[in-house]
């Protein structure tokens, strides 16, 4: 995983190197005419059927890689904000000055083959993304997604900071101006992110804090705690007269305690206030906090059309390090609060600090396959991070004025990395899962981070800032949760109680849990493996050509989200699957393939050794008199992913019709669970079958009867037993784990219960 990941990191730092060189080269032209390719105008044409301007033909074709989205893969292509002029001078001449992008992006990705997108965030506003897309609008016809607004950009923009939000909420601000007022809070608020501390104060005759739970304190900017300040924020409403004075001496020690103390941040510290007007004396409250040294930046923004109060407000910000803003309308918000980042971006910028950032766990918006991910435990596979660094002028005024061009990054789809973790080696009851040094998961199997609403699949508000604690909720004194959030190493044994069957089951398991810090991240990786699995594991040997033929019968198949062999490396691989992949490597097909040699020979192995039973399944179809009313299916699974099954019933009959199909990927091998049938089985004695009707829209009329083979050498025993149908077989991994599954199922007499 570091290795993947430190090559992303590559492949970010020789973009923000490129684009560095190439503003240091660029003579900055008022009236630079270029055409670029917009992502919203691309292959469009006028009435006439001419091209629009910013248009023009650009190649799209369907890949695999990036979501079977149409892309172009040879060229990158331009997304401007509907509220950007996309012919502004600084637009041009940052789109002409970033192509040389280009040639990096085709590069880096010529070099990684697992990169998805790259992207350079300008300041201007123009977001260049490769592979080159067709850019959709909302159903309003707008396009509202502001690369500056981003996590990935905020973040890698500057430091963690602590904020304090200060309001006017005297009676002069009503109607219009608390308006303003509150959509300024609510963008600022949408700046922070999990490594940023925040508190709001509102003020009028007396100071108030939005949240009297939060009184004297920052609170971190987690997703919770940004909505549950908008919610207040809402209900703010305006009286009295304004007097700033208190609240700025309340919003001072609030901060220079959090340092004294080394809480928050401990990195910017920030006052923003929000006022039509500073009408008292307010100097010495500069004098006593903050000067000389002007350790908290304070930051104004005066609301309203009305100026007469400006040279106060404007006062108060430049003699404090920071900056001022005038928004007389909504559509001033925007853009006038992203002006502070470029200000505490400056010490960055004047001592080129690159600091790489990576992001929490987001939803990728582009993800074809929701709907097939929902029913199943994979859904916090859909997740993605990004890693961010920050790109600087190296002219000759950055040294005094700080100038961020913007933000080079590319996202890392979460399914890739825990790909690294093959659920073969992890065993039945093993996973692994990810944190970030805040707490919060990145990706776990029990992480649910959508819900159903109608039809369509929504994120749940805080899908992003889960903590560990809330599905490792056994943990109960945190110490699995406090020794990852520090980066430490080390092992820790629970005893849990672990849902199956989409919460309907519970199975009692001891659990030993490893965890690590993943170097040059913010990232812990934990690996956990359930108490008598693992110790042993069982492997068998046969000859390509044997297991290849058997591996090719009709009634086989393995886990389709399982690598067997690497198929996204070489672009001509990319529409194969893993069974064919398979199937070219080992007959000398495709030799440059890279296979997990270890895991192939598990399944040829069992591909062998569970041969005989689709004659023995035929014979028992073929042969009524031996063949028990009201079976359905049989079928077999082995540790190594792979799947034999005979119906018995035809599609018109069966009553199990969605039973060991793709989209019942509950009873599959998946890319984070072995199947339901496979893990509940393996918890009972040898040679006892277990019976469970499963948990799907068939009344009740379905039962699964599943049960465990074992094999003894020396004085090694796994689970051995006789069965009338095999039905799932599983090379043991362990000790105590069955080396062969086996299972039934059959309809329900409904006239006997």
């Amino acid at each position: 995983m570091e290795e993947m990941l430190g090559r992303k990191m590559k492949s970010v730092k020789s973009l923000a190197e490129s684009a560095e060189d190439a503003d240091l080269f660029h003579e900055y032209n008022e009236t630079l005419e270029f055409d670029y390719y917009n992502s919203m105008l691309i292959n469009t044409v006028d009435e006439d059927g001419n091209p629009v301007p910013l248009g023009g033909e650009f190649a799209l074709e369907q890949n695999e890689h990036f979501s079977k989205l149409a892309v172009n893969t040879q060229q990158s292509n331009i997304q401007v904000p509907t509220n950007v002029y996309n012919r502004d001078p600084d637009i041009v001449n940052g789109v002409y000055m970033s192509e040389a992008l280009n040639d990096i992006f085709i590069e880096n990705f010529q070099k990684d083959p697992t990169l998805t997108w790259q992207y350079f965030g300008s300041a201007t506003g123009f977001f260049r993304l490769y592979p080159g897309i067709q850019w959709i609008p909302d159903e309003n016809g707008v396009v509202t997604f502001d690369c500056r607004n981003r996590n990935w950009y905020i973040q890698a923009a500057t430091s963690p900071k602590d904020v304090i939000i200060v309001v006017d909420v005297s009676g002069s601000m009503k109607g219009l101006r608390l308006t303003i007022a509150k959509h300024t809070i609510n963008t600022i608020l949408d700046t922070l992110g999990e490594n940023d501390f925040v508190n709001i104060i509102a003020y009028s005759d007396y100071v108030r804090y939005v949240e009297p739970c939060f009184k004297g304190t920052l609170v971190q900017a987690d997703l919770d705690n940004r909505e549950h300040f908008k919610l207040l924020v809402e209900e703010l409403h305006v009286k009295g007269e304004g007097k700033v004075k208190n609240a700025m001496m309340e919003s001072f020690k609030i901060l220079n305690e959090a340092a004294a103390l080394g809480q928050g941040s401990l990195c910017n510290q920030a006052i923003m206030l929000i006022t039509d007007g500073a009408m008292e004396d307010f100097q010495e409250v500069f004098e006593k906090f903050n000067w000389p040294e002007r350790r908290v930046r304070v930051f104004t923004y005066l609301i309203g059309r009305e100026m007469t109060f400006a040279e106060n407000v404007k006062w108060i910000a430049c003699n404090n390090k920071g900056y001022y803003t005038h928004i007389s309308t909504l559509a001033d918000v925007q853009e006038n609060v992203m002006e502070y980042l470029h200000v505490l971006s400056r010490p960055m910028v004047i001592n080129h600090d690159h600091d790489i950032i990576w992001t929490e766990a987001y939803m990728d918006s582009v993800f074809p396959n929701k709907d097939e991910l929902f029913n199943t435990q994979a859904q916090s596979l859909l997740l993605m991070t990004s890693v961010a660094m920050p790109v600087f002028s190296k002219k000759q005024e950055t040294l005094s004025h700080g100038i961020l061009l913007g933000v080079v990054g590319t996202d890392v789809a979460l399914k890739e990395l825990m790909r690294l973790a093959p659920r073969y080696k992890l065993g039945v009851h093993g996973y692994a899962y990810l944190i970030t040094n805040n707490g919060y998961i990145l990706s776990h199997p029990d992480l649910r981070p959508l819900y159903k609403e109608g039809k369509k699949l929504k994120p749940k508000p805080n899908y992003n800032s889960v903590d560990l604690s809330e599905v490792e909720w056994e943990d109960t004194e945190e110490k699995l949760r406090t020794a990852m959030v520090k980066g430490e190493t080390g092992t820790l044994s629970l005893d849990v109680r672990t849902s199956v069957d989409k919460g309907t089951r519970v199975m009692f398991l001891r659990n030993e849990y490893f965890y690590t810090v993943i170097n040059e991240t913010p990232f812990s990786l934990g690996i956990v493996l359930s108490r008598g699995y693992g110790q042993y594991i069982f492997i068998g040997n046969v000859s390509v050509e044997e297991g290849l033929h058997d591996l090719l019968a009709p009634d086989l198949t393995i886990a389709t989200e399982w690598t067997y062999c690497e198929t996204d490396i070489d672009p001509a691989h990319r529409k194969l699957s893993q069974l064919q992949a398979v199937v070219q490597y080992l007959t000398g097909k495709e030799p440059d393939l890279e296979c997990d040699v270890e895991l192939l020979q598990q399944t040829l192995f069992d591909a062998v050794v569970t041969a005989p039973m689709e004659a023995y399944w035929t014979a028992l179809m073929l042969n009524t008199s031996g063949m028990d009313d009201g079976v359905e299916t049989a079928f077999l699974g082995t540790r190594s992913g792979l799947m034999r099954f005979q119906r018995y019933t035809g599609i018109e009959k069966r009553v199990g019709k969605s039973f060991l199909t793709s989209k019942d990927k509950e009873n599959m091998f998946t890319l984070d669970h072995f199947p339901v049938w496979y893990r509940r089985a393996a918890e009972y004695p040898a040679g006892q079958f277990l019976y469970y009707m499963p948990r799907q829209e068939t009344r009740g009329r379905i039962v699964i009867a599943t049960t465990a083979v074992t094999v003894t050498v020396g004085k090694k025993t796994a689970i051995a037993g006789d069965v009338l149908f095999v039905l799932v077989v599983d090379v043991a991994q362990t000790q105590a784990a069955p080396v062969m599954m086996l299972a039934v199922v059959f309809l329900k007499d409904d006239s006997n219960d």
